[in-house]
């Protein structure tokens, strides 16, 4: 059965939809497609317009309800339960968070001599059986206008910065509001959140529009003055007053600033005292809490935006896809190598972002917010 209501309603959001399901997932026939969203209005409404465009792509969809979640708390049971079907197709439309899963950190799942503190990521980054995209905190508007873009050009950016990340040995960024931070990018891999997750393993936001990549460990040191929005473990916020942290060997040593800087710092903290706790708790392998609880003011990403059509609207998974932004992440990274039960998107806007090559020549990716012609597409 399908949700006439919204194909009535909205024929944008019902076409946004259908680029979602027939473009970038490319959803055939017969797929089992697992959706999980909560019982709130936008997050609901677009759910229920995927089910239909996976419907009419001749998919075989469910779609699952459960209480909102953040960053802190653990999916329902049935939620992880519904990942033992090992569906095709995952999508995320939550107004927080999918939740942790239980089981996973208690006992993470292994393949290939990797671990995964989650059955999802197991079948998505593992055994690659899954492809995905995830939109927490997502909104009818900014949906339609920010799903609809020209993801071949997309693609052709996120491929040429990641081809000189993926190169670089380190990378500068400075800021207008006080950035001033330098880090190593040896051994690591850059990802290209492009659009495109038509095959197993692929998997990203919509909207997409992002090169990110995990610093090396221990490697970043000078100050990030986030000034345009940020994710704490309670939602998001646009910054008023810049929040200055000051980084040592990878961590953050110190938070100034304002307000925002103490619901910041407050965040950390609480990542901190849960670790700890879980561990105790046997919601963590024992010894894992200290690990976790040190991780939480790691820096785990830098990523640049490149969706023409997102803004900063206070919703993180819009705001880093801004142009004219970059952002960083406290908490885990991409790589596997620093687990932390939190990861926060903070966006410092106007970069200068400097590659700095093993022969020494360097090359500027974004200036002053802008970026450089080689990058343009």
């Amino acid at each position: 059965m399908k949700f006439s209501t919204i194909d009535a309603v909205l024929p944008e959001l019902r076409e946004a939809a259908r680029i979602a399901v027939d473009e970038s997932l490319k959803v055939k026939p017969g797929e089992q497609v697992l959706i999980v969203t909560n019982p709130q209005g936008d997050v609901s409404r677009i759910s229920q317009a995927i089910y239909d465009a996976a419907l009419d792509a001749g998919a075989n969809p469910v779609l699952l309800y459960q209480p909102v979640k953040t960053q802190l708390d653990f999916a329902e049971p049935a939620v992880i339960a519904a990942f033992e079907a090992e569906p095709s197709v995952f999508i995320s439309l939550s107004a927080e968070k999918l939740g942790k899963d239980r089981k996973g950190i208690a006992a993470p799942y292994r393949y290939n001599g990797e671990s995964w503190d989650h059955i999802f990521h197991l079948q998505m980054y593992g055994r690659k059986t899954c492809r995905a995209f995830w939109s927490p905190s997502t909104t009818v508007e900014s949906f339609i206008r920010t799903v609809p873009i020209d993801y071949g050009l997309l693609k052709r950016q996120c491929d040429a910065i990641k081809k000189v990340l993926d190169a670089a040995a380190e990378i500068t960024v400075t800021a207008p509001a006080g950035t001033d931070i330098r880090f190593g990018l040896r051994k690591r891999e850059a990802k290209s959140d492009d659009g495109d997750f038509s095959r197993g393993g692929r998997g990203g936001n919509l909207p997409a529009g992002e090169s990110f990549i995990s610093p090396e460990n221990g490697t970043a040191q000078g100050t990030i003055a986030f000034d345009g929005s940020i994710s704490l473990h309670d939602g998001d916020i646009v910054i008023r007053e810049p929040i200055r942290c000051t980084l040592d060997r990878g961590f953050i040593t110190e938070i100034s600033g304002g307000t925002e800087a103490d619901a910041l710092l407050n965040t950390v903290t609480l990542a901190e005292k849960n670790a700890q706790e879980y561990e105790k708790q046997g919601k963590l392998p024992p010894g894992a809490g200290a690990v976790y609880a040190r991780n939480a003011r790691h820096i785990g990403e830098i990523g640049i935006g490149l969706n023409p059509k997102a803004r900063i609207t206070g919703s993180m998974l819009e705001d880093e896809k801004a142009f004219n932004t970059c952002h960083f992440a406290v908490g885990l990274n991409y790589d596997g190598d620093a687990p932390s039960l939190i990861h926060l998107d903070g966006l410092v806007t106007n970069p200068t972002i400097t590659a700095i090559m093993e022969d020494g020549s360097r090359v500027i990716i974004e200036e002053n917010g802008n970026l450089t012609e080689s990058f343009r597409g």
